[in-house]
């Protein structure tokens, strides 16, 4: 719920423990730091903000602080002092600085994605708690070497920066899960020859769900005589959290076709307020996603129905289907970065299901068989784990021991999804 400056003064909001102020602000409201004794979340996302003051660390109980799209050129160092500070959102507000003194002690999830920051302070990587770090579209031609020690980091975004390599420790990352690094100078994979699809042809019809990177629709395609319906994905921004429209595109379309991928028909040509767009096949319309995005308590993890429960087949197809999806993107020389139940569809019943959003897709700057892709076998370990949480039945012996190689801290000891397909299948 938006609340009011008005409010805010007038004492109304005593006790709260949630704040949000979109009132085109240019400074902060000190009466905010009277709340301090309850305040855990408070967001002045979407204001004209420049700075905060220096004593925000009075607001000691606060766990979650969202900024985005104020005018902060550095990373306000007062953030420093607030002790229970868990998770910074500060996108699209135009930062150059990240002083190390403005990273809380208990920092676990920070967003700094679409802003101008050219390098990072070695603090960022002495952060235990770190878990999730969204950095995509940036100017960083390198990382602090001190992130390779950051134990519990699972999730990060490198997308659309000027990195002309990848540190070799990315690789030998204990919990990275999902990384994703297209579009920085060595990122060079292109599709051959996509199909160029022209708006003029397309009748688009009603929406079928929304992300954060675009909206997907039904559609009517009118190919000579014949017309077929497709799903449309319209892309919203420039930017997204995980990196260009222009990358996801290129990988959809490098990928192919395959059973257990959303795949790709063609890019959108000609639309008349230039968005980019993607034509995929449309599945069938009782499809459905296999869990939630993660939410702030669960930081990196997906969010399953609690009512969510599956016969031991069921499961073991869902974990199958996922794995061939991206094994066949391993084989092309892709990584997906974001392998998580979120991004599964599937049929709600037999575990038929794609593996789809390739908005974190790259290209592993190895080809096939770069350790990179390891990566991807933790994540689908994680979702192999998830789903047996859900069954009744006991998995057997071999699905045990195949999750525990998954789930191997050192990746070059992880097999291949081509590998966890054979146990599977036996």
């Amino acid at each position: 719920m938006i609340q009011t400056l008005d409010a805010l003064r007038r004492g109304a909001l005593a006790g709260a423990r949630e704040l949000t102020l979109r009132e085109g602000l240019t400074e902060f409201p000190r009466e905010i730091l009277d709340l301090a004794d309850t305040l855990e979340v408070l967001d002045l996302s979407g204001n004209a903000l420049t700075g905060l003051p220096d004593d925000i660390g009075r607001l000691g109980r606060l766990r979650a602080l969202f900024c985005s799209n104020n005018r902060f050129d550095r990373l306000p160092p007062g953030l420093g002092d607030c002790a229970a500070l868990s998770q910074l959102g500060f996108r699209g507000c135009g930062l150059r600085e990240v002083p190390a003194e403005a990273l809380p002690p208990a920092t676990r999830w920070l967003t700094l994605t679409d802003n101008a920051v050219e390098t990072l302070p070695d603090a960022l990587g002495e952060r235990p708690a770190l878990q999730k770090l969204l950095l995509a579209g940036n100017r960083l031609t390198a990382l602090p070497e001190t992130l390779a020690g950051a134990a519990n980091l699972e999730l990060l975004r490198l997308a659309a920066n000027r990195l002309e390599a990848l540190p070799a420790w990315l690789a030998e990352a204990p919990s990275l899960a999902w990384l994703a690094w297209a579009g920085n100078p060595f990122d060079q994979g292109e599709p051959s020859a996509p199909e160029a699809i022209a708006w003029s042809v397309l009748s688009v019809e009603r929406l079928l769900g929304a992300g954060a990177s675009g909206e997907v629709h039904r559609a009517r395609w009118t190919d000579g005589a014949a017309a077929r319906p497709v799903a449309l994905k319209l892309f919203k921004d420039a930017m997204t959290s995980d990196g260009l429209p222009e990358r996801e595109i290129a990988a959809c379309l490098a990928a192919g076709a395959h059973a257990n991928l959303t795949g790709a028909l063609g890019r959108l040509a000609d639309h008349p307020h230039g968005a980019q767009g993607l034509l995929m096949p449309l599945l069938p319309e009782d499809w459905r996603a296999l869990a939630g995005p993660p939410s702030r308590a669960s930081c990196s993890r997906d969010v399953y129905a609690p009512e969510l429960r599956l016969d031991l087949d069921v499961a073991l197809r869902l974990a199958r289907d996922v794995a061939a999806g991206a094994a066949h993107l391993h084989a092309r020389g892709l990584s997906h970065g974001d392998l998580y139940a979120h991004n599964t569809l599937w049929d709600g019943a037999t575990g038929a299901a794609v593996l789809s959003d390739f908005g974190a897709a790259s290209f592993l700057p190895g080809g096939p068989g770069d350790p990179l892709a390891r990566l991807d076998v933790l994540a689908w370990g994680r979702l192999l784990g998830e789903l047996l949480e859900r069954t009744a039945q006991p998995a057997p012996p071999a699905v045990r021991t195949l999750l525990a190689d998954c789930l191997n801290p050192a990746p070059h000891a992880r097999p291949s999804l081509a590998h966890a397909l054979d146990v599977l299948a036996a």
